[in-house]
C-alpha cells in the first residue's frame, strides 16, 4: 500500500490542471443567441458568469471577430520581398515598410546604401578573438541618419573628438548594417560561400605600409529613411564584429546628406508630379497607375497605385553617386597599460627617471591615429508628398495565411447578409510589417484614415508543436525590476515578455505615426489581434497599452521611468512641439481599445489574469479569446505543481469564445443511439458558446483538480469507511470488519486504475481522465491539426450560417440540412482533408 500511496504522490507532484468541464464539449446551443441592432451577436448573458467584468463589456460581435481573424492568419505571410523597402536596426530590429502613403507621414525620402569596401584598417588586438577568426577585425559597416531636430546628437558628433559614432546616437530610429567581412574569410572562401547562397564579403589582410581590407563583393543594399534632406546627415561607423561578446566600434565619420548629394535637397513637387506623369505616359503605365473608376454610389473616383508611381519617382529624379569617406573619430582607449609602460622605457633611456616620467605621460595621454576609410554607393530617393484628393487603392481584401482561405469574402458576405456598417474604409492599408531577427517576434499595421481604425496583428509561431512541447515554462515579473519571487506580483511566462520586448518600443512609434497629419490617435480605435504565440502577444501589448497609454518612451512596463526622448517622439509623431525643458505629456490612449485572438495559450499567472480582467470595460472596451473547441494549444502552459519547480500557474484573461468544427455537427447515428449507415445527418445543434452565458465553466480554463480524498467512491475513502462502525464512541476493528472491508475493495484493488492512485491523494477523477483526453490528442497529432487556420475557418463560417472550407465555394448551411447529396459531397472533402 505504501507503493501505491508513492506513485499518487509521485504523480501529483507533476500534476498540471486541465478543464473542469468535458475536453470535447464546450459548445452551448443557439438559443444562447439573439441578433442586435447594431452586430450580428448579441449574448443572453446569465448572473452566474465568474466574472462580473465580462458582462460589462461590449457584447460580442461577429463582424469584429470575422474582421480580425482575416488579419491573424495574414499576418503569417511574408511581405513581397520587391514590394517594401527594408529599414535595417542594428539589433536585429526592422521594419518593411509597405504602404506609401503612410511612410509618407513619417519620411520624406529614402537612401539606399550599397558598401562597396572599407581600407586601412587595424589588425585584431585581441587575442582571443584573433585565434578565432584571424589577425584582422571583423569589419562590419553601420550606417545611420540623424535629423537636425537632434540637437544633442549634432553636438555630440561636431565638439567631441573621441565617440562610439552610430552606437552613441540618442536619437536614430534605425541603423543600415553590412554583413560582415571576416578575416579568415579570403577571396576564394567568399566565391564559395557566395555559389552556396552566402554573403561573398571577405577581407584582405595588412601589409608594410597598408593596413586590411574589407571587400563587400556584391553586398545587398540597406535603405535608411529620411524626415528632411536638407538637415539629416549621416553617420558612419567601422564596426569590428566578435564571434565572442558584442565586438567593437573602431571609427566613424559624420558627413550631410545634401553634400554627399547635392539634389537631395530639391523640394519642387508640382514640378516632380508633372514630371512623373510624363515617364508613365513614356513607359506605357499611365493607365495602369492612375484609374479613373465609378463607385458603387455613381461617384467618380480616383484610384493610382503607389507602387508604380513610387518606382517612376525612382526612376526619373533618383540622385546616386559613389563617395569615398575617412573616418575622422574614433572611442577612447579603454587600457593604457602597455602603452603607457613602453613610452615610460622610451622616456628612461633618454632622460632618466625623469624622462621616464614624462615618457609615461605623455603616452598615458595619446589616443592613436584615427584608422579606416569607407566606399559606399548611395542613392537618394523622395517620396512623393501627394497633396491632390487622389483615392489610394485599399479596402478589405484579406484571404489569409492558407491557399484558398478566403476571410474576406465570408466578412463582406456577412456584413452584406446582416447589413452591418464594414468596420474599414475604402481606403484600408496594409502599412508595415515590424520584426525581430533573434526572436522572430513579427506584428502587422494595418489602418483606415476614413474610419480612423489601426489594427495591430501579431504572427504566431509557424511551429505549433513548439507551445506545447516548450520546456521553458518559467515566468518573470510582468513590470521589469519587481520581485518576482513574492506571490502577488503579476507574473507573465518569460519567452512571451522577451519577445514582445524586442519590438514593442518601435511598434508603438509605428502605431503613433498611423493617424493622420494634425490628428491624435486619441481620435482612432485600436484593434489588436493574433493567432497562436500572437495572440499572447496581442494580451500582453493590450494590457500595456490599456495601464500605461501608448507609451513609446519604453518597451514593455518598468519601474524606471520612460526615457527622457519621449517628449521628441511626442513632437515628430503628433506634431505637438514639446520644449527640452517642459513636462512631457502623458501617453496618449486611443480612443477605443478591442481585442479578439484565435487560440491563445495561456500567458501569465492569476495577478496577470486578474489585473487584464480589471481593465475590461475600464480601458479595455471588448477582450474575446476564440478558440475552437478540439484545440490543444490553448490549454497550455499546464500550470505546475512539481517538487522541483515549486507553482507555476497560467489561466486565460479575459472571456472564452468557442466555436465547433462541420465533423462535429454531422451525426452517424440514429435518435435512439444505433448506427446510421449511409445517409448522415447535419444536426446544426451547437455553434457558439461565449462564457458568461451560463453557470458552465470555461473548459479551456483551470479547473478544480482537488476532490476530497475520503468521499464516497473514491478508492481511499471506501476503506476507511469500511472501518468505521456505528457506534462513534466505541469504534472497534473486528474480524466482520476486517471482513466487510476486504470484501469491498479487493476488486478494486485487482483492478486499480490511475483515476484510483490520483483519488488516494486527492485529484479528481474527472482530471485524470480530462489529461489522458488531452496528451493523447497532442500525441495523435489530431489536437495541433485542430489549431491550424483552417479548422478556425471552418468554425467562424459556421457562425455565420456556411460551410467554409478552403478553396472551396461558401455553401449555406441549410442546404446541408435539406439536400442529401450535398452533405455526401462535404463528407468526401472533409475526409481527404483530415487525411
Amino acid at each position: 500500500m505504501k507503493n501505491l500511496v508513492g506513485i499518487a504522490a509521485l504523480a501529483a507532484a507533476a500534476s498540471v490542471t486541465t478543464p473542469a468541464t468535458a475536453f470535447q464539449q464546450p459548445i452551448s446551443h443557439n438559443s444562447n443567441l439573439q441578433r442586435n441592432n447594431q452586430d450580428s451577436l448579441t449574448v443572453l448573458r446569465s448572473t452566474s458568469t465568474p466574472n462580473e467584468a465580462y458582462t460589462n463589456q461590449s457584447p460580442f460581435s461577429l463582424s469584429t471577430a470575422l474582421f480580425l481573424a482575416g488579419l491573424s492568419f495574414n499576418a503569417y505571410t511574408e511581405p513581397p520581398p520587391n514590394s517594401s523597402r527594408w529599414e535595417k536596426g542594428s539589433s536585429g530590429l526592422n521594419v518593411a515598410f509597405l504602404s506609401s502613403s503612410y511612410t509618407r507621414s513619417l519620411y520624406s525620402g529614402i537612401i539606399e546604401v550599397t558598401p562597396l569596401k572599407a581600407t586601412d584598417l587595424p589588425d585584431e588586438d585581441d587575442a582571443a578573438e584573433s585565434v578565432m577568426t584571424g589577425g584582422g577585425i571583423d569589419a562590419t559597416l553601420l550606417v545611420s541618419v540623424v535629423e537636425g531636430a537632434w540637437k544633442e546628437d549634432v553636438e555630440m558628433l561636431e565638439k567631441e573628438q573621441f565617440h562610439n559614432g552610430v552606437l552613441d546616437l540618442a536619437g536614430c530610429a534605425h541603423v543600415g548594417r553590412s554583413t560582415t567581412a571576416w578575416s579568415n574569410i579570403d577571396e576564394n572562401k567568399a566565391k564559395r560561400n557566395k555559389a552556396k547562397g552566402g554573403s561573398g564579403a571577405y577581407h584582405i589582410k595588412s601589409s608594410w605600409g597598408r593596413g586590411g581590407q574589407a571587400i563587400w563583393e556584391d553586398d545587398p543594399p540597406f535603405y535608411l529613411y529620411v524626415q528632411d534632406p536638407t538637415t539629416a546627415r549621416l553617420v558612419f561607423t567601422i564596426f569590428d564584429e566578435d564571434v565572442v561578446g558584442s565586438g567593437q566600434p573602431i571609427s566613424s565619420a559624420h558627413r550631410k546628406l545634401v553634400d554627399l548629394i547635392p539634389s537631395a535637397k530639391s523640394k519642387d513637387v508640382k514640378a516632380l508630379k508633372s514630371n512623373v506623369i510624363e515617364q508613365l505616359k513614356s513607359t506605357g503605365k499611365l493607365q495602369q497607375a492612375i484609374q479613373v473608376t465609378t463607385n458603387e454610389q455613381g461617384e467618380e473616383e480616383t484610384i493610382i497605385d503607389q507602387e508604380l508611381i513610387q518606382q517612376a519617382i525612382n526612376e526619373l529624379v533618383s540622385a546616386e553617386t559613389t563617395s569615398s569617406i575617412k573616418m575622422t573619430s574614433k572611442p577612447r582607449k579603454k587600457d593604457k597599460g602597455g602603452q603607457r609602460a613602453l613610452g615610460m622605457a622610451a622616456g628612461a633611456m633618454v632622460a632618466g627617471p625623469a624622462g621616464a616620467a614624462v615618457g609615461g605621460l605623455l603616452a598615458s595621454m595619446y589616443e592613436g591615429e584615427v584608422r579606416g576609410r569607407v566606399d559606399v554607393k548611395l542613392k537618394y530617393m523622395p517620396i512623393l508628398q501627394e497633396d491632390l484628393k487622389l483615392k489610394p487603392r485599399g479596402g478589405y481584401e484579406v484571404k489569409g495565411g492558407l491557399p484558398g482561405v478566403a476571410w474576406g469574402e465570408l466578412y463582406n458576405m456577412h456584413v452584406s447578409k446582416e447589413s452591418i456598417a464594414k468596420i474599414a474604409g475604402d481606403d484600408f492599408e496594409f502599412c508595415c510589417v515590424v520584426t525581430h531577427d533573434s526572436t522572430g517576434c513579427t506584428c502587422a499595421i494595418y489602418r483606415s484614415l476614413e474610419k480612423r481604425l489601426i489594427c495591430v496583428s501579431f504572427r504566431g509561431t509557424c511551429q505549433p508543436i513548439d507551445l506545447v512541447t516548450d520546456a521553458s515554462i518559467a515566468q518573470e515579473a510582468w513590470v521589469e525590476g519587481e520581485d518576482a519571487e513574492k506571490p502577488e506580483t503579476v507574473k507573465v511566462h518569460s519567452g512571451f515578455r522577451k519577445s514582445l520586448n524586442s519590438i514593442s518600443r518601435r511598434l508603438k512609434e509605428l502605431v503613433l505615426a498611423a493617424v493622420a497629419p494634425d490628428e491624435d490617435i486619441s481620435s482612432y480605435d485600436l484593434l489588436v489581434t493574433g493567432h497562436s504565440l500572437g495572440g499572447a502577444l496581442a494580451t500582453c501589448f493590450t494590457l500595456d497599452v490599456a495601464e500605461y497609454g501608448v507609451d513609446a518612451g519604453r518597451g514593455l512596463p518598468q519601474l524606471e521611468p520612460s526615457e527622457n526622448w519621449w517628449s521628441s517622439i511626442a513632437s515628430t509623431l503628433t506634431g505637438k512641439q514639446v520644449g527640452a525643458k517642459s513636462t512631457p505629456p502623458p501617453p496618449p490612449r486611443p480612443r477605443s481599445l478591442k481585442i479578439y485572438n484565435f487560440g491563445s495559450p495561456r500567458v501569465g499567472n492569476d495577478a496577470f489574469c486578474r489585473k487584464f480582467d480589471s481593465f475590461i470595460s475600464n480601458g479595455i472596451d471588448e477582450a474575446y479569446r476564440i478558440v475552437n473547441d478540439q484545440d490543444v494549444v490553448a490549454r497550455f502552459p499546464r500550470t505546475v505543481n512539481a517538487l522541483a519547480l515549486g507553482n507555476i500557474g497560467y489561466d486565460h484573461c479575459g472571456p472564452t469564445v468557442l466555436i465547433t468544427e462541420l465533423a462535429s455537427q454531422i451525426s452517424n447515428h440514429d435518435e435512439d443511439g444505433s448506427p446510421r449507415p449511409g445517409n448522415h445527418l447535419f444536426e446544426k445543434r451547437e455553434l457558439l458558446w461565449i462564457e458568461g452565458t451560463d453557470d458552465k465553466l470555461c473548459p479551456v480554463r483551470d479547473g478544480n483538480t482537488s476532490s476530497d480524498p475520503l468521499g464516497s467512491g473514491i478508492l481511499l475513502g471506501d476503506i476507511v469507511s469500511s472501518l468505521q462502525t456505528g457506534d462513534q464512541d466505541n469504534a472497534s476493528f473486528n474480524l466482520a470488519k476486517l471482513g466487510e472491508m476486504t470484501e469491498k475493495v479487493t476488486g478494486r484493488l485487482q483492478k486499480l486504475t490511475t483515476d484510483d492512485l490520483t483519488s488516494l491523494v486527492g485529484i479528481d477523477k474527472n482530471f485524470s481522465q480530462r489529461e489522458v483526453k488531452v496528451f493523447q490528442s497532442i500525441f495523435s497529432g489530431q489536437g495541433l491539426s485542430h489549431h491550424m487556420e483552417d479548422k478556425y475557418y471552418q468554425g467562424m463560417g459556421m457562425c455565420c450560417g456556411v460551410v467554409a472550407l478552403p478553396e472551396q465555394p461558401l455553401i449555406s448551411l441549410d442546404k446541408l440540412e435539406k439536400d442529401s447529396s450535398a452533405m455526401a459531397e462535404i463528407e468526401e472533402i472533409l475526409s481527404h482533408t483530415n487525411e
